[in-house]
């Protein structure tokens, strides 16, 4: 497991243009995919990280974040500026189902095993369970544009930016923790949210955080 301590231009800039585009700042947005690009991201990083969003800040948002970076691109093209396109995701062949294998990955984030007995909202619900297993886990956390934790970032960004979802939240700080995520790195994260949202936001994130620290 890698030992993060600080973050690198490129997560400073996933969680800038996560944490817009959850919210739907699209001048602003704009700014920080300006801003991303110029700092190396590729515009493959860049259009996965909107991509996965989806699944926290929902399909409207998403859309309106990629129709905001072509947008991006096209100026940046036009003014003679080439951004690097990076990798597509690499092709997955296997015989395991996507519920097995997005099981898998979730056991990995979380360093926990997986209870086959469901409680709580997965026993209530239990679609929406297979769903988190198939299509976040499996669909979105098994391509490989992004890493794990790159992923966890647009997370975290989108969670701590949208407010009111503070389980959710804690859970995936503690996968970033798990990830190897030192309090340093994270703390860094809290301050990048200041920036973006504000200080009530970053304090409620701050608290958060606290908890998952104590714990």
């Amino acid at each position: 497991k890698e030992n993060h301590t600080a973050l690198t231009k490129e997560h400073e800039a996933l969680i800038r243009i996560s944490s817009q585009a959850a919210v739907g700042d699209l001048d602003k947005l704009r700014d920080e995919l300006y801003k991303g690009l110029n700092a190396g991201l590729t515009i493959n990083k860049v259009k996965e990280s909107l991509i996965h969003l989806h699944a926290y800040a929902g399909f409207p948002r998403s859309i309106r974040g990629l129709q905001t970076l072509m947008a991006v691109v096209e100026e940046r093209q036009k003014n003679g500026i080439k951004d690097e396109v990076g990798s597509d995701a690499s092709p997955i062949s296997t015989e395991k189902t996507k519920y097995d294998r997005g099981k898998a990955i979730l056991q990995q984030l979380t360093g926990v095993k997986e209870n086959d007995v469901k409680t709580g909202y997965a026993a209530f619900a239990p679609t929406i369970e297979i769903f988190l297993k198939e299509h976040l886990f499996a669909d979105l956390f098994e391509r490989d544009v992004l890493t794990y934790l790159e992923r966890e970032l647009v997370t975290i960004s989108v969670l701590a930016s949208i407010g009111r979802v503070e389980p959710m939240l804690k859970s995936h700080l503690t996968i970033c923790v798990n990830l190897g995520c030192t309090p340093a790195y994270l703390q860094q994260f809290v301050q990048i949210i200041k920036q973006s949202q504000g200080i009530e936001c970053a304090a409620h994130t701050e608290k958060v955080l606290t908890e998952v620290l104590n714990k």
